[in-house]
């Protein structure tokens, strides 16, 4: 069994809308209020049991990654078409090159960097 590291008492002192994701719940938990593969509310606290994070982490990230690459390839098209607004805020971020010159600041540098060092 786990020890209890977090007590009732200390998740009821928590802010409202604080997480305690408990790696030990496979265990019995570190929190006193865990319970194994269950989310619970407590005053407001949220704590997650996870006992198997290590396989559902994966998931979520490629999940999440999944949506976003969905989601910026839906702003950077109309109707169908992929349109390159150099303008937009969210693409003039992204955007590295553009008619053969590097248009992203960052980049810029950083090469502009390496061929001096290179020199």
């Amino acid at each position: 069994r786990a020890p209890t590291l977090v007590t009732r008492e200390m998740v009821e002192a928590m802010r409202p809308g604080s997480v305690i994701v408990d790696i030990a719940a496979e265990r019995g938990g570190n929190c006193e209020l865990t319970r194994p593969d269950e989310t619970v509310v407590h005053h407001g606290v949220v704590i997650l049991g996870p006992t198997n994070p290590a396989s559902d982490i994966p998931q979520d990230a490629s999940a999440m990654f999944a949506k976003n690459v969905a989601t910026l390839l839906l702003h950077l098209t109309k109707d169908g078409v992929v349109k390159i607004d150099a303008a937009d805020e969210v693409t003039k971020e992204i955007l590295v090159a553009t008619n053969g010159a590097i248009v992203n600041a960052r980049v810029r540098d950083l090469a502009s960097a390496a061929a001096g060092a290179s020199s």
